[in-house]
């Protein structure tokens, strides 16, 4: 591949904090695909797009030199809409929470690296897997303590009640909890016992404690639970 290393890795290092910013959005309002996932997906996306652009220029000729027309970037076009299926198997949604989500953008990005090295981008596929690896190891230190700085005090409350019980008012005393967001609620019953179950991410200020032990000295609640 012709061209500067030293720019490849910029461009690989910018996704990387692009993609991050992203992420970081993304997770912090609790989605499933969030901070190192992106990043992941952004590093993957960045390499392919250095493949097309600057991996086959030793292939260019003039069509009146040949009778043979050779679309060699047809291979790896394929590569990334096939990967797209080996990821999805490593998806799995079990009771409404998403794993496999980081597993599948590796993957992804795991083909860009084996066809940068196939088309003999050795720079470009060494720094796509540091970044990946970066992503996956070191920053999950840093993830920590900014996830513990913008949300950390959100739980999810599985509350018990009687059987006779409305459990409309109760799911209106939920939303009605001040300066609490409820982020996504769902009602079950187990042994004809309802049981409400609600991700709740209070603002700042806001004892969600306070407000629990509250909903818990209701004459309709049996108990709740929180993690």
């Amino acid at each position: 591949m012709d061209g500067d290393t030293l720019g490849f890795a910029g461009r690989i290092l910018l996704a990387l904090v692009l993609g991050g910013l992203i992420g970081l959005e993304r997770e912090v309002d609790g989605h499933p695909a969030g901070f190192r996932t992106h990043i992941t997906v952004a590093v993957g996306a960045a390499l392919f797009g250095i493949i097309s652009v600057d991996g086959f220029d030793r292939f260019v000729a003039e069509r009146a030199s040949s009778n043979i027309q050779i679309d060699v970037t047809r291979v790896a076009s394929q590569v990334v809409v096939g990967i797209g299926f080996l990821g999805a198997g490593t998806i799995v949604k079990n009771r409404g929470a998403v794993r496999g989500l980081t597993t599948a953008a590796s993957l992804w990005v795991a083909a860009a690296v084996g066809l940068a090295v196939g088309i003999t981008a050795y720079g470009a596929a060494v720094v796509t897997t540091v970044a990946v690896l970066v992503s996956l190891t070191v920053l999950r230190i840093p993830q920590r303590k900014l996830l513990q700085y913008f949300s950390a005090r959100r739980r999810t409350v599985s509350i018990s009640l009687e059987k006779e019980a409305d459990v409309g008012a109760l799911v209106s005393a939920l939303h009605g909890l001040p300066g609490v967001e409820v982020k996504s609620l769902s009602v079950r019953s187990v042994d004809s016992t309802p049981i409400v179950e609600a991700d709740l991410k209070p603002g700042p200020g806001v004892s969600l404690d306070r407000d629990l032990a509250e909903l818990a000295d209701r004459d309709d609640v049996q108990g709740i639970e929180v993690s």
